[in-house]
């Protein structure tokens, strides 16, 4: 049986054309309107363009500055590593990459496992923390696709995964790499800082459990590296007039006593504008401002263990063996029959 696997991302422009950054944005903000209460879907693609047309100048300048976002290339870079990762395990998988809101979309990447035939599919979102507008949403457009092309395909979706050992144990040793290259060890003087993407409390009311999974992977990811004092703060989106998770890391840098921060991408499994820009850039010269030396630990997108995960997620759906054995459970966070993810066992 031929395998295929959809291995779904967030997606970003690759350059600064308004045109793209505009329609890009527009997508984002209509996919997540309900944050901002009831309203008709005609309101809410006017109210996504002009959100989009306010936005749009910054995120061009950011990504003018960065070179545009090296997202896309990272992605299908991971999906080439991990298609050749299982073919050496003796599987016949093809990998599939699509975005949320950037070509090739999630759809595309359903279509073409169509149209080559295969006789599964997996839906794999390469996000380390299961959250609504990532995780979720991705596979909800996935799962969309495959019923508008009527496809009877024996389909699985894989979400959380970030209490898997190996993915700790990559991130605490590129921590401790990133110290040592830099000729630095935590304490006193150096402060650690997990920064992670924020989300809208909407989502958190709703029941998301993403600030759970969040402290979890800092806890595991500090106990490590032997258990060193870290601030958590999370990189929140002043798009709209709501509330967002708490603490803002810009918050967290000007609390810090200590000479030296050192800050990890927490929700990140690619370098994209929220490293690139608001880490090493904005929060870079917050940290300076404040008379803080700064270090950026590197997105470990291309670890070799981080592929062998990938695959080793998707090995019992392939290799048709049951899932629980490598504690994946039917998912909380997306409660279809077909998700699956690590995190269920702890939340039932």
């Amino acid at each position: 049986m031929t395998t295929g696997i959809a291995v779904l991302n967030f997606g970003e422009p690759a350059t600064a054309d308004r045109e793209v950054v505009e329609d890009y944005l527009e997508r984002i903000f209509f996919a997540n309107m309900d944050i901002e209460g009831e309203t008709t879907e005609a309101a809410a693609r006017e109210r996504a363009s002009k959100l989009a047309e306010r936005r749009a100048p910054g995120l061009m300048e950011e990504y003018g500055d960065i070179g545009g976002s090296p997202l896309n290339a990272h992605a299908r870079r991971q999906a080439e590593l991990v298609e050749t990762e299982l073919r050496d395990r003796g599987y016949d998988v093809e990998t599939y990459v699509g975005y949320q809101f950037m070509e090739p979309f999630i759809g595309d990447a359903a279509e073409a496992a169509h149209d080559d035939g295969v006789d599964r599919l997996i839906g794999l979102p390469v996000y380390p923390l299961c959250g609504p507008s990532t995780t979720v949403q991705a596979l909800e457009k996935l799962s969309s696709a495959v019923d508008d092309l009527d496809w009877d395909v024996d389909y699985t979706e894989i979400t959380g995964y970030h209490t898997h050992s190996a993915y700790a144990r990559l991130r605490a040793d590129n921590i401790r790499r990133t110290l040592d290259r830099e000729g630095l060890e935590l304490g006193s003087d150096t402060r650690l800082i997990f920064s992670a993407h924020g989300t809208p409390t909407y989502y958190l009311d709703e029941g998301s459990r993403y600030v759970q999974y969040v402290e979890e992977y800092c806890d595991m990811v500090a106990g490590m590296l032997g258990n060193p004092d870290y601030e958590l703060g999370y990189q929140n989106h002043a798009n709209r007039d709501v509330e967002w998770t708490q603490p803002d890391v810009e918050d967290v840098v000007e609390e810090i006593d200590a000479e030296r921060i050192v800050v990890d991408p927490t929700s990140f499994m690619h370098e994209q504008s929220e490293t690139l820009g608001e880490l090493d850039d904005d929060l870079r010269e917050e940290a300076e401002e404040a008379g803080l030396g700064f270090t950026r630990v590197p997105v470990p997108y291309d670890d070799e263990r981080f592929v062998g995960l990938l695959a080793d997620l998707t090995e019992p759906f392939i290799a048709d063996f049951d899932p629980d054995l490598y504690g994946l459970q039917q998912c909380k966070c997306r409660p279809e029959p077909n998700a699956m993810c690590l995190n269920a066992r702890r939340n039932e």
